[in-house]
């Protein structure tokens, strides 16, 4: 349970750190930079139903 906790609080810092620069325009890095956070959060995702899922069956 704790890791999903600092699975989501990563993907909210990540989240900031993307929308705090503003509505400049994107270079490549900043692009480069969005492409990982994206993966970062799908990541978590992918994490945290694999751990409902663990956890539904262990539950049973």
């Amino acid at each position: 349970m704790k890791f999903v906790q600092i699975v989501r609080a990563a993907l909210l810092l990540s989240v900031l750190f993307v929308a705090l620069p503003g509505c400049e325009e994107s270079g490549p890095a900043e692009k480069a930079g969005q492409s990982i956070d994206n993966a970062v959060e799908q990541a978590g995702e992918k994490i945290e139903e694999a751990g409902d899922t663990i956890k539904e069956k262990t539950h049973k």
